[in-house]
């Protein structure tokens, strides 16, 4: 009990490990947690982050920053934390064993940049580049095959099915893609500008030349000092005072506050991550899916309870089933008929079904990096009879009804077909800009 007393009473330096990239997934089931054992949550590391921002015993931040995100909107949130906690007259710290190694180290240095120091590993380097944005296309590939892609899609911007039809950049793809870039790289230049005291010009320049050795990277101002963890974690501490104390963000416990026993009103937290389907969420093996039947849940659970005056919802999601993400829209807006307002936070990407669920929401707010919008609809089906014959694979079919063979593979949609498809390409690109211009005053 007496070191947990002279703990309580030293300076603290608090240890933040962004090693693995963060993760907006609530991590709610066994299998969640056990996927993203090793990844920090976001939402637990921006609490953590602003607690110690008013916790009078925290002087000090020290974050390893190797691999922080995997997206501009995730590093600008964090960077957004460290800022904040720097306006409260606290110094923040951040060392990397590389800013890549022979990879890409962009994400990484544009959150350390945020920081008031940046210490790297002597035997590092600064492999900040510049940003590109490369895209396989499978035309060729599926011509080889004898695998013919029948697409529609509404209208030239929604690019997704471009993959299989296209051998290049389309004129609306390629306007689309390279502004995504050019977005992402202003933020860049523009964050190693600030962060580093430095003019844009100079900071692109110094992007230009990279990648850089660890010591050119300290002689441009790139970096404060050449150190290793031990000699950044002393670093920090000498900076909190004297007899200060490491302790990792997992084991910080913020001082208690009576405003967190009273029963306040309360703000639901309702996360909706990965893509949009029909039935309950679930986890693949490509990461957590949004289900409308627990999203929805959330929201019916949200009016029903009493303390619950405002929902946050937070969506991180590329899209998927314009049913399913219809659902869920109708869940946001009964949430606020109740009288209850719901405030959208956006997470990487908020794109097409991850539009349209955000769309009736009161309040949307996005990082600059979020990639959102993307409104529009795809069809796609693969003629594989080509194929199968080549492989030895016959088939033969019996049915009945015009369009049975709607979706067979082995098949080629007959015009009356595609004249349906295209009706309900129509129509549900018709309802999602209408409702679009209903939901954001257009």
């Amino acid at each position: 009990m007496r070191a947990v007393r002279a703990l309580w009473h030293r300076p603290l330096v608090l240890s933040v490990d962004l090693s693995q990239p963060v993760t907006d997934d609530p991590g709610g089931d066994a299998l969640s947690r056990l996927a993203t054992a090793r990844r920090p949550k976001l939402r637990s590391l921006m609490q953590k982050i602003a607690e110690a921002a008013e916790d009078s015993r925290v002087a000090v931040l020290l974050a390893r920053v190797d691999n922080p995100a995997l997206s501009f909107a995730h590093a600008e949130e964090i960077r957004g934390a460290i800022l904040s906690f720097r306006r409260r007259g606290k110094r923040a710290i951040a060392y990397a064993e590389t800013f890549g190694e022979g990879s890409d180290g962009s994400l990484a240095y544009y959150t350390a940049a945020a920081f008031d120091e940046i210490h790297l590993q002597p035997t590092g380097d600064w492999w900040v580049t510049g940003l590109a944005s490369e895209v396989p296309f499978a035309a060729d590939l599926l011509a080889k095959l004898d695998v013919e892609a029948e697409v529609g899609h509404r209208h030239e911007y929604k690019s997704a099915a471009n993959l299989f039809t296209e051998r290049k950049f389309t004129e609306a793809h390629r306007e689309a893609a390279g502004r995504i870039v050019e977005s992402h790289y202003e933020q860049l230049v523009a964050a190693v500008a600030e962060g580093r005291k430095l003019s844009p010009g100079d900071a692109e320049a110094l992007i230009g030349r990279g990648p850089l050795r660890g010591d050119e990277a300290r002689r441009a101002g790139l970096v404060d000092r050449l150190a290793y963890r031990d000699q950044s974690v002393a670093r920090a501490k000498s900076a909190a005072g004297r007899g200060a104390e490491l302790i990792s963000a997992r084991r910080y416990v913020p001082r208690p506050s009576a405003g967190r026993l009273c029963r306040r009103p309360t703000v639901a937290l309702i996360h909706g991550s990965g893509p949009i389907h029909r039935g309950p969420s679930r986890r693949s093996l490509t990461g957590q899916t949004m289900g409308a039947d627990t999203v929805v849940s959330g929201f019916q659970q949200a009016i029903r309870n009493r303390r619950v005056r405002a929902v946050l919802f937070r969506v991180d999601s590329p899209g998927g089933s314009a049913v399913a993400s219809d659902a869920i829209a109708r869940a946001v807006a009964r949430t606020r008929e109740a009288g209850k307002p719901v405030i959208v936070s956006m997470g990487s990407v908020a794109g097409s079904g991850g539009y349209w669920v955000s769309m009736d929401a009161d309040r949307i707010i996005a990082a600059p990096g979020t990639l959102t919008g993307s409104i529009g609809v795809v069809y796609a089906k693969f003629f594989t009879r080509r194929l199968s014959e080549r492989l030895g694979i016959t088939r033969d079919e019996v049915h009945r009804g015009a369009n049975a063979l709607l979706f067979s593979q082995n098949e080629k949609l007959t015009d009356g077909q595609w004249e349906r498809v295209g009706a309900w390409l129509d129509g549900v690109y018709d309802e999602f800009v209408d409702r679009v211009a209903k939901g954001r005053r257009l």
